[in-house]
């Protein structure tokens, strides 16, 4: 079901810089949520916030996350790469790690502690502390500025109180004695912990905590390489035709512009090997098109003049000259990046759920901290002890898995599905496929191949010339296959002057023709009418009723002249998709505003037992809903302008992406390919997807519930701890990029055969 949301026309990206983690995301986002008649969602895998408001201003918006402690700036005005994280964080987790083996070794070998070892541990810890720990100290500082804490808070604080306390053992309480000996106990009995130093544990979760975030960060830049992937796909120039005076009247040279200064209606020249700058129409030339990085196909698609070619796409052979149709924002790579990227950005409810979680987590855990460091100071067998428990509480308490176990499975699963040719808009497309159990599929361009050809015609008082003219003259400006069917028989015909002309959605088109009153349709419609079909014709209703033809039906002035037959037959892949969605357990309506016969027929010959025909197109809403109130979680497949209410009905719209732009803005989910053999594949990877987000919130929830307790209880030490909740982060982004590997189920088989039940 496509859901209401804010005009994107109204809507505002930003880059945001500094979050550290979901606690940093939810601060961003109630900030500017405070902000009156905005509404945002700030997403802190991809580090970008949308904001929807009226008449969005930038300043304001930039000005207020900037209140919140963050930096902010328009995604449309980001000039170049954003600064390389990962790089940085690589540097800062081998220099952390090259000064915290050796502290972690003495600490932990006893025979390995030479006189003065402590000294000589502390004073590697500390630019550990220092300077590698220096962003998780730095963003709990511009923290607690704004009377906030986050995941950083919590680990600045457990560094900064383990080095505190191993300095004042070293100086007061007896640890810096030359000669002195310490155990490492990881699970130890109270009475075995004694006056120690946590050198290690302050550098140990410093490397830890920066290896997680080093692995997550470079898992949620892979996550998301399959938008980027899509954003560097379009052409950044374009050699374009112009005409020069020449001696002998104009030349056409070519001249190399940027794409932004592109135009509709300009011829460009495509080289062999030359990505295809825009969307258009091949004037010249023939050649085989890679349209991999659009719509999953690994064979090229030989185009000829007349034929529709994707910019962005790859010419592989032969000197094309291609008329641009769309440019810039309206092209069809740049539909594809922008639906990816919301749904991206998108949240599901178990996610809003876990970021309001993780907004009141890390108070709490500060405050289970400090009561646990009081009781276990009152009732515990030592000040060592007590601070050991608190510690380990602040540390391993950690909501950062809660925050990525959405956003990093949504970057996985929506990049793999672009790579494949399914655009997901977005999380809720996710939530209404899981209990998808009816797959309401129209027929005209969607099971068929929508390539009518025509089989008979009837004439009755008119010539077969004049029923063509008029027919074609009427059905001149349409799109629908019918009327190219009818325009490829006879591409020669004289049509006449039409005005008046209108078209009447699932029945037909009425119009003038050379001062006559004409309409052309469905025989039943034209009765409606008040035309009359003469007995002479009577027979051709029957026999275009038990053939399973479509038949156009011509009246002018009240008169039938006659009617043109027409059939269309199944698309290869229609039989392999429509038993592959049996097979996930899912059933298959045909809704199509065709005639009952040709339904009737194509059903049979795919094995669809439920049959709606002859809708319209509120009928079609009115047989989806119908199909909801009884219980049924549909999704509706369509591909046509008179599909695009039913598409935003169903529980899941599904778009081919070969259709209309009005199917495709109405539905949740695009199949750029056109054909319907990746439906299957789109429902599972959309299943696999929430399973995944599922699987994450429930690791990440269970993880603090197992771990807080055992961390309050004093039997973990604060290293175990530190290690524990950097493994809960790499874990949750691990899981989702499992998605990467997800493979297409195929539905691609022979011509379609009668299936034998």
């Amino acid at each position: 079901m496509s859901l209401i949301t804010p005009d994107a026309s109204h809507s505002v990206q930003l880059d945001i810089e500094g979050m550290t983690c979901a606690s940093c995301a939810g601060r961003v986002e109630k900030g500017l949520n405070d902000l009156p008649g905005v509404t945002a969602t700030v997403n802190y895998a991809t580090e970008q916030a949308t904001v929807w408001a009226e008449a969005p201003d930038l300043e304001k918006l930039v000005a207020q996350v900037e209140k919140t402690g963050y930096r902010a700036r328009s995604s449309s005005e980001s000039t170049g790469p954003r600064p390389d994280r990962v790089a940085e964080l690589r540097r800062r987790v081998i220099l952390s790690a090259l000064f915290t083996v050796p502290v972690v070794v003495l600490s932990m070998v006893p025979p390995l502690q030479f006189p003065g070892w402590q000294w000589v541990v502390a004073a590697l810890a500390l630019p550990v502390a220092a300077w590698a720990a220096w962003p998780f100290h730095r963003s709990a500082w511009v923290n607690a500025k704004h009377r906030a804490a986050t995941m950083d808070t919590l680990v600045s604080i457990g560094v900064l109180a383990a080095m505190g306390w191993s300095f004042y053992a070293l100086f007061f309480g007896g640890a810096g004695v030359i000669g002195m000996t310490m155990q490492m106990h990881l699970f130890a009995p109270p009475s075995e912990v004694g006056n120690e130093v946590y050198f290690e544990v302050a550098a140990a979760v410093t490397t830890f905590i920066l290896l997680g975030r080093y692995l997550e960060t470079r898992a949620k830049r892979d996550a998301g390489a399959a938008l980027q992937a899509l954003l560097r796909a379009g052409a950044h120039e374009a050699r374009v035709l112009r005409e020069v005076p020449g001696p002998d009247g104009p030349i056409s040279l070519e001249q190399v512009v940027p794409i932004d200064q592109l135009a509709v209606g300009a011829m460009c020249v495509v080289r062999p090997g030359d990505r295809i700058p825009t969307d258009g129409i091949v004037r010249e030339g023939q050649s085989a098109i890679d349209r991999s990085v659009v719509t999953g196909e690994s064979v090229p698609v030989e185009v000829e003049p007349g034929d529709s070619v994707i910019g962005g796409t790859i010419n592989a052979h032969g000197r094309l000259v291609v008329e641009a149709t769309r440019v810039g924002a309206d092209t069809h790579l740049a539909r594809m990046a922008t639906i990816v990227e919301r749904a991206q950005n998108g949240k599901a409810r178990s996610q809003r759920l876990a970021d309001s979680i993780s907004g009141v987590f890390v108070p709490i855990v500060m405050v289970l901290s400090v009561l646990t460091l009081a009781g276990w100071l009152i009732w515990g067998p030592s000040a060592e002890w007590a601070f050991r428990a608190a510690v380990a509480t602040l540390i391993i308490a950690c909501p950062c898995a809660l925050g990525l176990a959405t956003p990093t499975a949504l970057l996985a699963g929506t990049g793999r599905g672009a790579e494949l040719g399914i655009l997901l808009s977005g999380p809720e497309a996710l939530e209404q496929s899981r209990h998808v159990d009816i797959v309401a599929m129209d027929k005209t361009g969607t099971l068929t191949t929508g390539q009518m050809t025509v089989v008979g015609t009837a004439v009755h008082g008119v010539s077969e010339d004049e029923l063509w003219n008029t027919l074609l003259a009427v059905e001149q400006s349409s799109s629908h296959p019918i009327a190219e069917a009818l325009r490829r028989e006879r591409p020669g015909a004289v049509v006449g002057t039409v005005t008046e002309s209108r078209a009447h959605a699932g029945f037909g088109v009425s119009a003038v023709h050379d001062g006559k009153r004409v309409w052309a349709g469905r025989q039943s419609w034209l009765v409606q009418q008040g035309q009359t079909v003469p007995d002479e014709l009577a027979d051709q209703v029957v026999t275009e009723t038990q053939a399973g033809y479509t038949g156009v039906w011509l009246a002018v002035e009240g008169v039938v002249w006659g009617a043109v037959f027409l059939s269309d037959e199944p698309k290869d892949t229609a039989l392999a998709t429509v038993n592959a969605l049996r097979h996930q357990g899912v059933q298959v309506v045909l809704l199509t505003g065709d005639s009952q016969g040709a339904a009737s027929r194509v059903a049979e010959l795919l094995g669809i037992e439920t049959v709606i025909a002859e809708v319209t197109p509120e009928g079609k809403v009115e047989a989806v809903s119908a199909l909801q109130a009884q219980g049924h979680r549909v999704a509706m497949v369509g591909d046509g302008i008179n599909d695009a209410p039913a598409l935003a009905t169903a529980h899941v719209g599904i778009a081919l992406g070969s259709g209309t732009d009005q199917a495709m803005s109405a539905g949740d989910i695009t199949i750029t390919r056109g054909d319907i053999d990746q439906v299957p594949t789109a429902l599972l990877l959309a299943r696999k997807t929430l399973n995944t987000i599922r699987g994450n919130l429930f690791w990440a929830f269970a993880y603090n519930v197992i771990a807080l307790p055992l961390a309050m209880a004093g039997v973990l030490n604060p290293l175990i701890a530190g290690a524990a909740m950097a493994f809960s982060s790499v874990f949750v982004v691990s899981n989702s990029l499992r998605l990467r590997g997800f493979r297409a189920t195929s539905a691609r088989t022979s011509p379609v055969q009668t299936p034998r039940d």
